[in-house]
Order: C-alpha cells, then structure tokens, then sequence
C-alpha cells in the first residue's frame, strides 16, 4: 500500500453553513441584514432571508442579496408571530445561528426586551446574534 492510499478517505464534505436572519425593511432589520451578509462571506455560508414585512416594498432586496455574492433564499411570511416562523426556519434548515435586529428603546422599554427578540433568544436552539441599528439609523 503506498502512503498516498493511507491518506486518502471517504469522508463527505461538510454541508455549508447556514444563517437565517429576520429582515425588516426598518433600521433594525436592515442592520440584521447587514451583518448577517457579513458573517455569511466570513464564513462562507448561505443566507436564508425571512421578510417579516412582506406586504410592504422591500426595494432591492434580492438585488442587494445577489450583488453580495452570497448563497440566499427569501421567504415571506403572513404569520402574525414572525418569532415562531424564524425559529421555524432556523431548524428546518438545521442553521448554524440567527440573526435578529434590536429597535432602540426608551427608557421604560429598556426594562423589556421586545416580544419577539426575547422569544427567539430563549427558544431557538442555535446561537443568536442580536445587532442594533446605528445611531446614524435612528
């Protein structure tokens, strides 16, 4: 047997890397967007995009995506709880984590962290990267 038959092995490939991110054309989701764009390229992994707000105009969306050069897929969304769909695609796509944006809060709203951020950090079953918009964005 030569050294190189040693060596050589059967082991597929690993499936690539995916990040669902919840998208709103709204600062926040914009900012998720942004950075779920970035670890994408870092990482060389797809992005699947879920449109929480479908029935508004999401101008150049798919443009944006397809100009990033990253793998990705929309989908939309009539739920009226887009925690529970975002969690719903983070494990049917087995996701590596989620992205999520964070609206800034007053400061009463600090005490509580929105409804559908704070589901998605304590229910999903991967990491969560949660971004805030800019102060540029407000």
């Amino acid at each position: 047997m030569s050294q190189a038959e040693l060596v050589t092995s059967s082991v597929p490939a690993p499936a690539k890397p995916v990040i669902v991110v919840g998208y709103s054309s709204r600062p926040e989701g914009r900012a998720a967007l942004k950075r779920a764009l970035s670890e994408a390229r870092l990482r060389e992994a797809a992005v699947v995009v879920l449109d929480t707000s479908p029935d508004v105009d999401a101008p150049g969306l798919a443009e944006e995506l397809t100009a990033s050069g990253v793998s990705y897929e929309i989908r939309t969304t009539d739920v009226h709880d887009p925690a529970d769909e975002l969690l719903r695609i983070a494990e049917s796509t087995e996701a590596d984590f989620i992205v999520i944006g964070l609206r800034r809060r007053s400061p009463v709203g600090k005490l509580l962290l929105g409804n559908n951020a704070q589901r998605v950090l304590l229910d999903a079953a991967c990491p969560v990267l949660a971004v805030k918009a800019g102060p540029e964005a407000v």
